[in-house]
């Protein structure tokens, strides 16, 4: 499995072309109703896979967080995706993948892994409302493959911050400082915990906004903002400050949603700040090489308001 993953450069190239790589994964048949669903991980995210190691209990940790494992003398959280998805099954997790984001080591159990599979994000479709409801927003796309399964992408972010790791605490906010002036950013992201987080600081700055759940919907609606600056005869600049783009959606990624951005003359001098917890040098090349503006990591409310202030401010317009 770590030759699979050991080629980061060729996957960075994939990058600007709307392709993704997934490791499938599955946490085990469901005795309630029989299934055995196919998860999906970005392998971007994704640092090694192996046998679970001897595990550390820890105390006072949330429900489906194990303790922690040492890995190379550093002390990684360990989550348990079958208890925290809710599967009941009788075999125990025999598999960890460990993940980084935002420079964050954890591992996550599951029963086992199946194959890496390269994507266009165009096949990866927002879930319907119904798997939605049923997965409590655990999943931020699906795509069907050729034998007829369904892979669901796991919103990692989700799991990450319902179990401790990025503290939505009122702390990170209340430091904020409003704008003096009056802006509108428009931003897309398929985590509904990472939305939160953006309008938190955007509410926090006094920022307006607008925002969409993918790529595509995003390019869509700021299509339609620059037709609205054409019939009113501004440039889309007095009604767009700036654009804040996730990496990873379905449908359209960040990159081809910056590209088109930047390749359209009725966005000139609007912005594009990336916003990601793909947190290696590899992906801020990428970013810079598709037209980004700036590149700030997930999950610090501080520091993306720090770069949005900088980005808004007067001199920056044009």
């Amino acid at each position: 499995m770590s030759e699979l993953l050991k080629n980061i450069d060729a996957r960075t190239k994939l990058a600007g072309t709307n392709k993704l790589e997934i490791l499938l994964f599955t946490l085990g048949t469901d005795l309630r109703n029989g299934r055995r669903e196919t998860f999906g991980i970005n392998v971007f995210k994704v640092r090694e896979v192996m046998r679970v190691p001897e595990i550390t209990r820890a105390p006072e940790m949330p429900p489906a967080v194990e303790g922690m494992v040492s890995l190379r003398g550093a002390l990684v959280p360990v989550v348990d995706l079958v208890k925290y998805v809710g599967i009941q099954t009788e075999k125990k997790p025999e598999i960890m993948i460990v993940t980084e984001y935002n420079g964050h080591t954890q591992g996550f159990l599951v029963e086992a892994v199946d194959t890496i599979l390269r994507l266009d994000w165009s096949a990866m479709k927002v879930p319907p409302d119904m798997l939605v409801a049923e997965m409590g927003g655990l999943v931020t796309a699906v795509t069907e493959l050729h034998d007829g399964r369904l892979v669901m992408m796991m919103d990692v972010e989700k799991v990450l911050s319902e179990t401790g790791h990025f503290d939505d605490n009122a702390i990170a906010f209340s430091s904020i400082r409003p704008l003096p002036t009056e802006r509108t950013v428009f931003f897309a992201d398929d985590s509904a915990v990472a939305r939160k987080q953006i309008s938190r600081t955007l509410d926090a700055m006094q920022v307006k906004y607008a925002c969409a759940n993918n790529g595509r919907q995003a390019w869509e609606e700021l299509q339609r903002i620059a037709m609205q600056a054409d019939v009113m005869r501004v440039p889309v600049s007095d009604l767009v400050q700036l654009v804040l783009t996730d990496v990873e959606m379905p449908e359209m990624d960040g990159y081809v949603l910056t590209k088109n951005i930047k390749s359209d003359p009725r966005f000139a001098g609007i912005p594009v700040l990336m916003h990601s917890s793909l947190s290696s040098t590899a992906n801020e090349k990428l970013g810079r090489a598709v037209g980004v503006d700036e590149y700030v990591p997930k999950f610090e409310p501080q520091k993306l308001a720090d770069i949005l202030t900088r980005l808004l401010a007067p001199e920056h317009a044009h």
